[in-house]
């Protein structure tokens, strides 16, 4: 005599199946007590890959972020980045990267990362795209026509300090030790006295 459905049945394999398969069960069960491999894993999971295995080349690099200089591999596929991870080869970072280090991929793959000039013209409300090098003409018009009207060759007293007060310079965390280096000369050649960075403030 059979007792129960088909239906019945298959309900009970199923819940067993899926009761089976909870994490925790697999650590108490199985060979993995502390969840780090198999118990971890679902079918889901079991069947991706991760994105370094399709990749066409690793190219080692620099995280841009900071000055501490730490270690990349660069996974490239089809001329595109794929994966960002430490480079476990650099003695500067042993293969560590800070949260921001960890996601440089989106600075080069986010899709709102802004891939060209923007320019808001004096009470303006729009932004416009501008060409680079128009860009950059403007920066320097600018800077030479300010220091040429605010330069100081003498302070109240008499003294020489040939110097404006007209700009000044604030770096950013991203700037490295070198690039840092470089912005001083430039901003001590042209006059600046007011030279800072973001990092130190």
């Amino acid at each position: 005599m059979v007792t129960g459905s088909a239906d019945g049945g298959s309900r009970r394999v199923g819940l067993r199946k899926a009761f089976l398969g909870w994490p925790v069960i697999q650590q108490v069960t199985g060979d993995d007590p502390l969840g780090r491999g198999s118990a971890a894993q679902s079918a889901r999971s079991a069947s991706l890959r991760p994105r370094t295995a399709t990749a066409d080349r690793v190219v080692q690099s620099i995280c841009p972020y900071c000055a501490v200089g730490c270690g990349q591999k660069v996974f490239v596929k089809d001329d595109k980045v794929v994966q960002i991870e430490g480079d476990p080869d650099s003695p500067v970072s042993r293969g560590r990267l800070c949260p921001k280090g960890s996601a440089s991929e989106q600075f080069v793959n986010g899709p709102r990362r802004v891939t060209t000039v923007r320019y808001r013209r004096p009470h303006g409300t729009a932004w416009e795209d501008l060409p680079l090098e128009r860009a950059m003409d403007m920066i320097v018009d600018r800077m030479l026509d300010t220091r040429e009207r605010t330069w100081q060759e003498r302070d109240d007293k008499g003294r020489r300090v040939n110097r404006t007060l007209g700009f000044a310079s604030l770096g950013g965390a991203t700037l490295d030790n070198e690039e840092n280096y470089l912005i001083k000369k430039l901003f001590t050649a042209l006059g600046a006295i007011q030279v800072e960075n973001q990092a130190r403030i």
